[in-house]
């Protein structure tokens, strides 16, 4: 891909993000108070965050990979469902893959 065509792409990328956010300012507040946007916006939120933590997780380039990320992400799903604070669930998540790194795990 050459300079100018990654160029383009990011411009034209800028631009569409920006119109998407000019159009949500403009959309009347009324619609958006509605409870079935509201959930579906909810919905959206966490579909979108759930991707980018799989993507994080389990990718590395290009390629699919199982290393010490997965089991501490697991490990911060327990934490999760269990109710533990943030900073529980992160300290958590980070001494296991400190400890899976240590012990070999790439």
């Amino acid at each position: 891909m050459s300079d100018t065509t990654l160029w383009v792409a990011v411009l034209a990328g800028s631009a569409v993000v920006f119109v998407l956010k000019l159009v949500g300012h403009l959309v009347p507040e009324h619609w958006l108070a509605q409870p079935r946007v509201a959930r579906t916006a909810a919905l959206v939120t966490v579909a979108l965050l759930s991707a980018l933590v799989a993507v994080q997780a389990a990718t590395s380039g290009s390629e699919l990979v199982a290393d010490a990320r997965l089991p501490a992400l697991a490990v911060a799903a327990v934490a999760l469902v269990l109710r533990a604070p943030f900073i529980v669930v992160v300290v958590l998540a980070a001494l296991t893959a400190a400890l899976l790194r240590a012990l070999g795990m790439p």
